[in-house]
């Protein structure tokens, strides 16, 4: 749902191809896309000899008529048509859905319903000229009892067929339900499409890659109709806001419905069959985009909300909240863009919220809301409105409409601080730090001399939020920390009109802001002990009860990084089960997600990583920059890392295509990265080396956690492709994270670079993984340890390993060293099960990081021919036919490859040859 638009400059587009244009994607093709085998079924049903029609069936908006009209345009010039609708007030009208056939009658055959019924029958008989006649009667529950009798005249008389829609079967006439429980009428009953058909839909409709988010987005806007589908799309392509952006389907911005489509006639007809007080109350929820149930229900009584429920107009959260919104979606943008700002006014009035000292009563939700509504209006938001929308939009990741809320406040208010506050994490939720820093550089020495301790330690916290995304201030970061702690000592000293409380929260506001400062250059160790102590430490709780969950949060990624793998997982399992007590706190959830992300990934558990991003991104719906960008990029991540390049490219594809389009805080570089070492895990160096230079060409300011990940991705594409430096690299970078004392990444690092590594490497390799826990650190050092000693059997249990991890590319590597070493030994079994575990890889990674080396005993041509044969069970008959030679020859051929070999049995060369 919109509430303003922000400008992104310039972007690299496509724009969608001619015969995609508005208006020009034809309704029928969509629904054979979407409901081709709901059509199939319908016209079975039309050709059953003893059948009279079908009834189709299904909730508003699935389309059912469109399903109907989809079928009668495939049986060709051959049938004859009659189109017929039942309005919502027919059934007071008699003959209502036959009123154009009606007037077609001569006055002779208007005397009497008999003659009337006679007439209408006569009529379609000379119309149809012989052909079969098929009747379409869209909204067949509304339809009035002469009608009902003329149709059922023309069924029984086979006269023509029927095909009718309707919610249910129990909204048809009585007549008519009796037909379809004898079984003459057959019922072909709709659901709303799936999320993942809905994604299907536009793929063939549109023909490029669709992302999963934007065919959630629209999924949820339409509810699963295919009509609403085709007429979105349309719009946003018209409006030319759906775009390719590296062939995939994007969208530039939020989408915004202004019913200059299709859509408008949809709504329209929807909202015509509404009572006055049912439209008065779409009008308010359109306005408001949601409130409250007990405030809707004192407006229009509670008859009237249930009523709306039941009819799916209305949606109630079942949360302890109870917020409703429209049912439909798109309908709150179009009716909205109906409304005049006088009519918005005379609604917003009838709603509590304007006074200031309503703001306590107002949720997030409802804050939003509201300001929303003034802004509609073209009304100013009252400076503590301001501030609190403001507030409100940055917690739930709306940073658009924080910036339009902040932005009526004047520098002579004085909640002016903390509204350039929000507008700087606002700014740095849009990945536009410069912006960032020069709203809060726009607060004045006079107005900072003027804040008490804990709006100036919170002001403190903001500017090194900011500093630390600028490459030319980012290291003056602990002075100013350092500046400030001396403020609050003199705030202390000073014995100011601020009490105890007050400077206890401010300093602890400074030190979670260096600890997250610390963590954002990958300073782990030199916070750890005070981390440790404030994680643990109960005194704070009567000063900041959130203050040591916070701490905890970081100091779970500090452990993981540091090699304390399974301490931050049981950590983490220790804090999400307190989340629950502070679901009020401003993105304490999705600051511990995505923390808890980078612990599962970092420790192995690619599979649980993923299902951490639902909460990462479960807040995220209010504003479309934070949607699913990030959360496309760590499902492309996490499937990288476990070496599935194959599953990475749709979620890597679709958050560069969003990425591209809509500026980021450098995660484009990692995007970048991370599809350059999926292509080349599936054996693409064409593609893996244009998205290196990509990621080479998008340097900058990140993320320790982001800029470290990026560097390894492009490293291990690079020696995927066979760059001699790539190794050398990896092998540094180990060292300097071994060095800070990072020894996770110390070890991935060394893992990644030591498929061909030397003794130096394996034992370095094993020094790590002596200073870190759980199962990769395990895996790590079985592997260097295999390595090493060139040990099969160690090698085989390395592969057991990394299977049990679902690491693909790792298991590969440990295989294949298996299946080289154990044919340099002599060790059948071992080289035939590692050698089938290659097997099973090789569907899924067609460009293996190790190729098995040959390093057995040196065969002649003839001989590795006849062993091969051999070993696949062929009879040494068979063989001699097959190549030509005498059977002696082979039986000779034979031992000498036994004897090289050791072993006795034809059965043991498979896995030596």
């Amino acid at each position: 749902m919109s509430r303003d638009s922000l400008g992104w400059g310039d972007v690299p587009i496509t724009s969608a191809p001619a015969g995609y244009a508005a208006g020009t994607v034809n309704r029928h093709a969509w629904a054979g896309l979407a409901r081709g085998a709901y059509a199939d079924r319908v016209r079975e049903a039309l050709a059953a000899p003893s059948g009279m029609g079908v009834v189709i069936t299904g909730d508003r908006g699935v389309g059912k008529s469109l399903v109907g009209r989809s079928a009668l345009a495939s049986l060709g010039p051959d049938v004859y048509t009659v189109q017929l609708r039942s309005s919502g007030s027919g059934t007071s009208t008699p003959y209502g859905c036959l009123a154009f056939t009606l007037a077609r009658l001569p006055q002779s055959s208007l005397g009497s319903p008999t003659a009337i019924l006679h007439g209408i029958t006569s009529l379609i008989r000379n119309d149809a000229a012989g052909r079969q006649c098929v009747i379409l009667l869209d909204n067949a529950g509304s339809l009035d009892e002469q009608s009902t009798g003329v149709l059922l005249n023309l069924l029984q008389t086979g006269t023509g067929r029927l095909v009718a829609t309707a919610q249910r079967t129990t909204d048809l006439p009585p007549d008519f339900y009796w037909l379809i429980t004898s079984g003459q009428l057959a019922e072909v009953r709709l659901a709303a499409m799936t999320e993942l058909e809905t994604r299907e839909v536009l793929q063939a409709a549109l023909g490029h890659r669709v992302s999963t988010a934007l065919a959630t987005q629209l999924h949820d806007l339409v509810g699963g109709s295919p009509t609403l589908l085709q007429a979105v799309v349309s719009e946003q392509i018209e409006r030319g806001n759906l775009v390719l952006a590296g062939a995939v389907w994007t969208l530039l911005d939020e989408v915004v419905l202004d019913g200059k489509t299709a859509l408008e006639d949809i709504v329209r007809a929807r909202y015509a069959r509404e009572t006055p007080q049912a439209r008065e109350a779409i009008e308010v929820l359109s306005c408001a985009r949601s409130m409250s149930l007990s405030r809707l229900a004192k407006m229009y009584g509670p008859g009237l909300i249930a009523d709306m429920e039941e009819a799916g107009q209305i949606l109630v959260d079942r949360t302890d909240r109870h917020f409703v919104t429209l049912g439909d979606r798109y309908l709150g943008d179009i009716v909205r863009n109906w409304l005049s700002v006088e009519r918005r006014l005379e609604l917003r009035d009838k709603v509590p919220g304007h006074r200031e000292d309503e703001l306590a009563e107002l949720s997030m939700e409802d804050l939003l809301a509201y300001a929303a509504w003034t802004h509609d209006c073209h009304a100013e938001l009252a400076p503590a409105h301001a501030l609190a929308a403001a507030r409100a939009a940055v917690s739930l990741f709306d940073p658009k409409f924080a910036l339009k809320c902040a932005g009526g406040i004047s520098p002579g208010d004085s909640e002016w601080p903390a509204g350039q506050q929000q507008k700087a994490a606002a700014y740095l939720q849009l990945g536009l730090p410069l912006q960032a820093m020069s709203s809060l550089d726009d607060i004045s020495e006079a107005q900072i001399d003027r804040l008490a301790p804990e709006p100036f330690a919170e002001l403190v916290a903001a500017k090194a939020d900011c500093m630390a995304w600028l490459e030319d201030r980012s290291g003056k970061v602990p002075e100013l920390l350092r500046r400030s702690r001396l403020r609050l000592e003199e705030f202390q000293q000073a014995d100011l009109p601020s009490d105890a409380g007050s400077l206890a929260r401010a300093g602890l506001c400074l030190d979670l802001c260096e600890f997250s400062y610390l963590s954002f250059i990958g300073e782990y160790v030199p916070m750890m002990d005070r981390l440790r102590a404030a994680a643990a430490s109960a005194d704070a709780d009567a000063i900041d009860p959130v203050h040591r969950l916070r701490t905890s949060i970081i100091l779970m990624e500090a452990l993981c990084m540091t090699g304390k793998e399974v301490e931050a997982r049981q950590l983490m399992r220790e804090l999400a089960g307190k989340l629950g007590e502070w679901s009020n706190v401003p993105r304490i959830r999705e600051n511990f997600a995505w923390r808890s992300f980078n612990v599962l990934l970092l420790c192995g558990k690619w599979r649980q990583s993923i299902d951490m991003l639902k909460d990462a991104s479960g807040r995220a719906g209010h504003g479309l920059h934070s949607g699913s960008a990030a959360t496309d990029l760590a499902v492309g991540l996490a499937y990288v890392y476990a070496g599935r390049g194959y599953l990475a490219l749709d979620p890597l594809l679709a958050a560069i295509a969003q990425l591209e389009v809509r500026t980021s805080l450098h995660a484009l570089r990692q995007a970048y990265a991370a599809t350059a070492f999926a292509y080349a895990q599936m054996g693409n160096s064409v593609q893996a080396s244009v998205y290196l230079d990509r990621a080479r060409s998008a340097d900058g300011p990140a993320r320790f956690v982001v800029s470290s990940s990026a560097e390894f991705c492009m490293d291990m594409a690079s020696r995927w492709l066979g760059d001699p430096q790539a190794k050398e690299r990896l092998v540094h970078a180990a060292e300097r994270h071994f060095r800070e004392g990072r020894y996770t990444l110390a070890g991935i690092c060394m893992l990644g670079a030591t498929v061909n590594g030397t003794a130096k490497d394996f034992q370095f390799m094993e020094e790590i993984a002596a200073r870190r826990q759980g199962p990769l650190a395990e895996l790590s050092r079985v592997v260097a340890v295999g390595s090493r000693k060139k040990d099969a059997v160690t090698m085989l249990e390395a592969a057991d390993l990394a299977a049990e991890l679902e690491l693909d590319a790792v298991q590969a590597r440990c295989a294949a060293l298996a299946v080289t070493f154990a044919r340099a030994a002599g060790l059948a079994g071992i080289a035939a099960a590692a050698h089938n575990m290659l097997e099973s890889l090789s569907a899924s990674m067609p460009a293996l990081p190790i190729v098995p080396q040959n390093k057995g005993p040196l065969l002649t041509e003839r001989e590795r021919q006849i062993a091969a044969l051999a070993g696949s069970g062929v009879s040494n008959k068979d063989i001699a036919l097959e190549i030509g030679i005498s059977v002696r020859t082979v039986e000779g051929h034979l031992y000498q490859v036994f004897t090289k070999f050791g072993v006795s049995s034809r059965s043991d060369l498979l896995g030596l040859i």
